[in-house]
């Protein structure tokens, strides 16, 4: 079920009502679990025992940590357990294909020829979140940070809570078990808030990325087909429809979460606005980019090995983040720019300090953020290098241009895309500024209600017919 579809507004109506209308907490949290399995089962229900035998395993294992630290026994051997079932399950499923494509490649550029065989493996929807999710539970028991769940049942929920399910946000155990034991009242449910939060989303992902999404497939086709000025435009399309399709799903799950009573971390703080590429690790994807840091960026060793020590670490944090989005060598390229960013940017701050100049900074970290995306979008390098080359030097592979709508088609295509993007951009910085929420809160209720009403009405009467499947579900 994707969350801009009918189904899921009925699924998900059926839950609120049925939720709320239980009288004890536990009764509610047993019937959200079922909706939880039910979510995910309609994906495919023979995922159902891979996703629960996650949760069991990191359940029981940081149990045993706890016994054996009260023993006096080593426990590392019980963490070594969760990661090698959880990393060998994300790896067996998401990897194993990239891995003996890649050896089988290797072989046959020392002259070996050899016929690979490949089983048909299924990418479990969201296994890279809800393994990333559990195994951050069972670190945290090891190093003492947090207590044991001793409820199966509610760690069971934490696991597979279907609002962020399927793409994040990624969230913490410390943050998430503790709302289960605290009882969930509807006059506690800011409704205003939730569903403001669940319609920015939707627009987000139903109007604006599905929309825009069509430029940036027609030119990554065939890049060299193009024109210079046209894969500047899919690239910015793409840009705009990656961040609108993963924003509005965290909004969205935000949103919903929030009307059955739950807290989520955010996601996303206007990441196009970073003055650094610093700045934009601290702005996207951010259950993501503080996992990496807290698990394997500070495992490694973080920064406390000197210099270049630190940077090795960055570089590797951002290479095996990279690796997590996505099974291919392009998502390993763009690991690899990132990593190479943050680095440059530490070493131009150590010898030159901070950026005086904020708008400068901000272009400069979004150029190089768009240029990413290139790899990130492509699926071959032969798809990625015409585009990089125009995206750098303006060098027009082809003489196609894209076609972009506007009001007066006469105009040229810089223009036509300035009048469609513009508003996004004033959108983009009112947002970030409060105003939504400094004009909410001198509003009287029941006109907020006919806003959202009307913003909802606009909204179904400007999205395609047909729904594009969230960008991150492939992950």
């Amino acid at each position: 079920m994707i969350f801009s579809e009918p189904k899921f507004l009925l699924f998900f109506l059926l839950v609120f009502g049925v939720y709320w209308a239980l009288r004890t907490n536990q009764l509610r949290k047993w019937f959200l679990l079922a909706g939880s399995l039910y979510f995910y089962g309609s994906w495919d229900p023979r995922f159902l025992v891979l996703i629960v035998l996650c949760a069991t395993v990191d359940f029981l294992v940081s149990l045993k940590i706890e016994a054996a630290r009260a023993a006096g026994r080593p426990v590392k051997r019980w963490l070594m357990v969760s990661l090698v079932y959880d990393l060998g399950t994300l790896g067996f499923f998401k990897y194993f294909d990239f891995f003996a494509g890649s050896f089988v490649s290797l072989l046959r550029g020392f002259g070996v020829e050899v016929e690979p065989w490949v089983p048909k493996i299924l990418l479990p929807v969201g296994i890279s979140f809800f393994t990333f999710q559990a195994m951050s539970y069972t670190i945290d028991v090891y190093r003492g940070q947090l207590k044991a769940a001793r409820s199966y049942p509610d760690f069971l929920l934490f696991v597979t809570f279907f609002p962020q399910l399927v793409a994040g946000p990624i969230v913490r155990a410390s943050d998430f078990l503790p709302q289960l034991t605290e009882k969930r009242l509807f006059k506690n449910v800011d409704v205003h808030l939730a569903l403001g939060q669940f319609l920015s989303g939707f627009i987000k992902k139903a109007v604006v990325a599905d929309m825009i999404a069509g430029p940036a497939d027609l030119v990554f086709q065939d890049p060299s087909a193009y024109t210079a000025g046209s894969i500047w435009i899919a690239v910015f399309c793409y840009s705009i429809q990656i961040y609108c399709d993963f924003s509005g799903y965290s909004d969205m799950a935000i949103g919903t979460a929030r009307l059955l009573g739950y807290e989520l971390c955010p996601n996303f703080r206007f990441p196009y606005l970073a003055t650094s590429i610093t700045d934009f690790w601290r702005r996207w994807h951010l259950s993501l980019s503080t996992w990496l840091r807290d698990y394997l960026y500070i495992s490694l060793g973080g920064n406390r090995g000197g210099r270049w020590f630190t940077h090795r670490n960055l570089m590797l944090t951002m290479l095996l983040g990279g690796l997590w989005h996505g099974a291919g060598w392009n998502f390993v390229i763009w690991g690899a720019i990132h990593g190479i960013a943050l680095v440059v940017h530490k070493e131009w701050v150590r010898h030159m300090g901070e950026g005086k100049l904020p708008i400068v900074s901000r272009l400069l970290t979004l150029y190089v953020v768009m240029a990413a995306w290139i790899f990130f979008r492509a699926t071959s390098f032969e798809q990625a290098w015409p585009m990089l080359k125009a995206w750098l030097w303006f060098e027009s592979p082809g003489t196609k241009e894209l076609v972009i709508w506007s009001p007066v088609p006469s105009w040229g295509l810089p223009l036509r895309c300035a009048v469609l993007l513009a508003p996004l951009l004033l959108c983009h910085v009112a947002v970030s500024g409060n105003l939504h929420l400094r004009l909410r809160a001198i509003m009287p209720p029941l006109l907020v209600t006919l806003l959202l009403g009307v913003v909802a009405e606009l909204a179904l009467m400007f999205m395609p017919l047909q729904a594009r499947p969230f960008i991150y579900f492939q992950f």
